[in-house]
């Protein structure tokens, strides 16, 4: 069965346009078949202080995997480019993130996976490329549209378009 899932990838360390043209890619090779991809989105660091700005992107993919593999393959690319995790508590610089938003119109609430997203609503950089793609989209927790999610966002932190935004169909010449 075909499943619609929505991932934010950012990154704030090495190649961060590189590292993302690359995760797309494997995502479109080892995961499903990239239906939408949101313009690339540049800002400061959200809940912690860095010097390096991270860059931010949503795609819009197709799956056969669950959820829970989903995240697992998700975790195995990030690995695979690069992405070492720690045992720090809290957020950190890092070369590549990948975070389900949505999957299907689920709601999971589990230790290790939580589905819509926990903090897309309370972050701009989430929300701002989301919006690109899946405006209309309504949240299954909130019970409404991500365009209204983005619209009454309280978050401080400025985000700016890195190249213009496309809402276009994937073709998958763009990376």
């Amino acid at each position: 069965m075909e499943n619609t899932a929505y991932i934010l990838l950012g990154g704030n360390q090495g190649n961060r346009e590189k590292l993302l043209g690359q995760a797309i890619q494997l995502i479109k090779t080892n995961l499903g078949q990239i239906i939408k991809c949101s313009g690339l989105y540049e800002s400061d660091a959200w809940g912690y202080k860095s010097e390096s700005k991270f860059l931010n992107q949503v795609i819009q993919i197709t799956t056969v995997f669950p959820p829970n593999q989903l995240l697992s393959e998700l975790k195995k690319i990030e690995s695979q480019l690069g992405r070492t995790r720690t045992e720090e508590k809290g957020y950190e610089d890092r070369s590549l993130d990948l975070d389900i938003l949505f999957y299907n119109e689920l709601i999971i609430n589990k230790r290790e996976l939580i589905i819509p997203h926990p903090r897309m609503h309370l972050r701009r950089f989430t929300l701002k490329p989301l919006a690109e793609i899946a405006g209309s989209v309504i949240h299954p927790y909130f019970k409404v549209s991500v365009e209204n999610l983005l619209n009454n966002c309280n978050d401080q932190v400025e985000v700016y378009d890195y190249f213009p935004p496309v809402n276009q169909e994937y073709s998958g010449d763009e990376i």
